[in-house]
C-alpha cells in the first residue's frame, strides 16, 4: 500500500508517518521544505502547489494540514477543497486528521462540543474552522474521504498505549469518563483506517481506552 502524508513535518504527520512505516507500509512525506519525517521518500512541495499527477499513484493520501493563527484559519477549507478538486473522481482515499471542536453531544445531532459553555474562548474561531471544512468536505460525493477526530483532549506528548475506542460523529468517553487521546494512539487509530478503509465518506472519532 502506498501512502502519502500531506504536511508530514508537523507532529501529528510525523507520528503518522512512523506509525505507517513500524507496519511496512510505503511512505511518502509530502513537505513544503526539509523533510523532517522519518519517511525515505519525500515530495518537496507547497500543499496548494500539488497536482493530480503528484498523487495520482497513491492508495491512500493523508491530510495532516494543521493552521492556528487567525490570519490563516481559513485554509483549512482552502487546502482540504484543493486536495478533494486534484482527487475527483480518483480511486484514492483522503483522510483528514479532524478536530474535536465539530463532535456532537446531543443525539440530535444539532449541539456541538464548541457549542459548550466551557469549551475555551481561545479554541473557538479554530474549531470553528475546522467545523466549516469538515461541513464542505460532506458535500463532496466525488472523493472517498474520511474524516477522523480526536478526543477533546489532544495531547501531542501522550504516552503511545497501543489502544483506543473508535467512535462515530457524538464525543465519546472512555471508562474513566474521559475525552483523550495522544497523538501516537490517534496515528495509530489513522494508519488503521487507511489499511481497512471501512468508513469512506463518514465522520468518526476516537478515544484512549
Amino acid at each position: 500500500m502506498k501512502i502519502a502524508v500531506v504536511c508530514a513535518n508537523g507532529k501529528a504527520g510525523q507520528l503518522i508517518v512512523k506509525e505507517a512505516l513500524s507496519r511496512g507500509l510505503d511512505v511518502t512525506a509530502v513537505v513544503k521544505g526539509e523533510n523532517r519525517s522519518a519517511a525515505g521518500k519525500a515530495l518537496i512541495k507547497d500543499l496548494f502547489d500539488l497536482t493530480s499527477e503528484d498523487l495520482g499513484g497513491f492508495d491512500v493520501v493523508i491530510d495532516a494540514f494543521g493552521a492556528w493563527a487567525p490570519e490563516v484559519l481559513p485554509q483549512h477549507s482552502a487546502s482540504l477543497k484543493h486536495l478533494c478538486d486534484i482527487l475527483s473522481g480518483t480511486e484514492t482515499r483522503l483522510l483528514v486528521v479532524g478536530g474535536a471542536g465539530s463532535l456532537y453531544v446531543n443525539p440530535e445531532h444539532t449541539l456541538q462540543v464548541m457549542d459548550g459553555p466551557d469549551f475555551p474562548d481561545m479554541f473557538k474561531p479554530l474549531a470553528a474552522a475546522q467545523g466549516k471544512a469538515l461541513a464542505e468536505l460532506r458535500e463532496r460525493n466525488d472523493v472517498k474521504w474520511t474524516f477522523l477526530s480526536p478526543a477533546g483532549d489532544f495531547q501531542a506528548e501522550g504516552e503511545r498505549t497501543g489502544k483506543y475506542i473508535l467512535a462515530g460523529e457524538e464525543l465519546t468517553l472512555n471508562s474513566k469518563g474521559e475525552s483523550i487521546i495522544s497523538y501516537a494512539d490517534y496515528a495509530i487509530a489513522m494508519v488503521d483506517e487507511a489499511v481497512k478503509g471501512n468508513h469512506i465518506q463518514q465522520r468518526i472519532s476516537v478515544v484512549r481506552e
